[in-house]
């Protein structure tokens, strides 16, 4: 899933309220957090990710994983925070702004 920059701003600016509901740590990326993770955004559609100091994995390396795992959009990652982005199949609850061709204003 492809967003352009203005969903991705859009998202991370939902993102910036919400707490991290999940936490990697020293276990690093585990079947059962991925499971999970993959529960949540099929309720939530945007979740945020907390990456432990203990956790010797790169953040950016991690988002990349639970992306291709989950087949969700990685939004952002800043510093140890994973902002991830999925819509729901039964109820999408969030709206995208639609990317007009470029150069106009949309």
């Amino acid at each position: 899933m492809e967003l352009t920059s203005k969903q991705r701003a859009y998202l991370t600016g939902l993102a910036n309220s919400r707490e991290a509901i999940f936490q990697i740590g020293k276990a690093s990326l585990t079947p059962e957090i991925v499971e999970s993770i993959d529960e949540a955004l099929e309720k939530r559609e945007l979740i945020k990710v907390s990456v432990l100091k203990n956790c010797s994995d790169d953040p950016t390396e991690l988002a990349q994983i639970v992306s291709e795992r989950t087949h969700a959009a990685v939004v952002h990652v800043i510093g140890k925070k994973i902002i991830l982005y999925r819509p729901s199949k039964k109820k999408p609850k969030i709206e995208l702004p639609k990317s007009g061709p470029k150069g106009a204003n949309v």
